[in-house]
């Protein structure tokens, strides 16, 4: 079946994934760049989602509860095996091919923070799960742009999963696991040490509460149209890079897991804020002031989550977007993760106090992602959507401000 071909039998279903947004222009200009690069058709589409977090900041490292939703913008990825073992991939933006050998599957350090250790790494997983891997080429372009708070390595390694998954295990790996197999490369030979829900947002897809608590991870599809309520879901992007920024993102987890230690837990998981509370005069001095205020965040951030989910099933938006409000003050007074420390340039800080100056007592806003640099996070009335990116596109730059999209369906694979 020739491309054109392909993507009309797959009309209806691209059309949803992508929120009414015509997509076959996109894709045939992408399987145009794999017939230039390796002469010859591709067979398949691999198309992975951004995810957006919507409560639940920094809570599925210490196995708590997340809100999060996988959004229409997306890393895909056209495709074909190859009869050997090396996987061979064109990323738009970069002239050189990504080229690895599927067959050894040993972590290497000179890899760590490289798209080739995500290659290697999921390779790797697949393998010791008893999967078949075997190489391929690919192009692969993406809308989910770096350090856009939508995670696009997240969406990256879900692709990557797919892949594997529809050339030879016939798409038989359940999204649930693709996430973990997806965290394990990023944690293991990239090197970052992430928690579940970017992977899992990505590859299940949809509105849901996710408990990491248990395992697998719970996941519940909750069915809510801010639309139908006159509220877009945009995220702005308000600067700064997320590269340089591993030992920022690690000392989260690792300071939260030195309070669970000193109250005799691994994680925060099992700690409850009167805990907490109680146990304050014997943690002070033993571990940072601020790893305490991170701990006091947890536990009242995984809390919080649930109650924006509840919120939204009993269709009480008022309860949903206050519970958005205080999740994105936690982060800022708590957490403690909207700015780098040392830095004089606070692009995320300003573009909450922006947002709140527009938006109180009608919207919401909070920091999105990890936090740092990249985006916040915004519920706009219809009626304040274009007074809104005007003013925040006026100061961060033309084209700052995405309005987001539910995607129905995470990884999906278009043949």
């Amino acid at each position: 079946m020739d491309v054109r071909s392909l993507l009309e039998k797959n009309a209806a279903r691209m059309n949803a994934l992508y929120a009414g947004e015509d997509q076959t222009a996109r894709y045939a200009a992408l399987a145009d760049a794999f017939r230039a690069r390796f002469e010859r058709e591709p067979e398949l589409f691999v198309s992975a989602p951004g995810r957006t977090e919507v409560v639940g900041n920094h809570t599925d490292h210490q196995n708590g509860w997340v809100l999060a939703a996988s959004v229409n913008l997306d890393t895909v990825a056209a495709v074909a095996p190859r009869a050997d073992s090396t996987v061979t991939l064109y990323s738009e933006g970069y002239d050189a091919p990504f080229i690895v050998d599927v067959s050894d599957t040993a972590a290497r350090e000179a890899e760590k923070e490289t798209t080739l250790s995500l290659i290697r790494g999921v390779a790797a997983r697949l393998a010791a799960l008893g999967y078949r891997v075997g190489g391929f080429d690919a192009c692969v372009t993406s809308t989910v742009f770096k350090g856009s708070g939508l995670s696009s390595s997240a969406a990256f390694e879900v692709m990557l999963v797919g892949v594997f998954d529809a050339l030879y295990n016939g798409w038989s790996i359940d999204p649930k696991l693709n996430a973990q197999i997806s965290q394990y490369a990023e944690n293991v030979y990239f090197g970052k040490p992430s928690g579940l829900m970017d992977q899992m947002a990505s590859a299940v897809g949809g509105l849901s509460i996710q408990n990491f608590g248990v395992s697998p991870a719970g996941v519940e599809a909750i069915r809510y149209d801010f639309g139908a309520k006159g509220y877009a879901v945009c995220v702005v992007s308000a600067g700064g890079e997320h590269g340089n920024l591993t030992g920022a993102y690690a000392a989260i987890p690792a300071e939260m897991r030195q309070v669970a230690a000193a109250l005799g837990q691994e994680i925060l998981q099992h700690v409850t804020p009167e805990q907490l509370e109680a146990a304050l005069p014997g943690l002070k001095g033993k571990v940072s002031d601020r790893a305490i205020l991170r701990a006091f965040h947890y536990v009242d951030e995984t809390r919080r989550a649930v109650e924006a989910a509840d919120a939204l099933k009993r269709d009480d938006l008022d309860a949903f977007l206050d519970c958005v409000i205080r999740s994105g003050d936690s982060s800022w007074e708590l957490l403690q993760n909207l700015h780098v420390d040392g830095s004089d340039n606070q692009e995320i800080p300003l573009a909450v106090e922006m947002s709140r100056r527009m938006l109180r007592g009608r919207g919401a806003w909070r920091i999105h992602g990890g936090g740092f640099a990249g985006t916040i996070l915004a519920f706009v009335p219809f009626d304040t959507v274009d007074r809104y990116r005007a003013a925040m596109d006026a100061v961060f730059g033309d084209g700052a401000t995405t309005v987001l999209a539910i995607r129905p369906e995470g990884v999906v694979c278009i043949r």
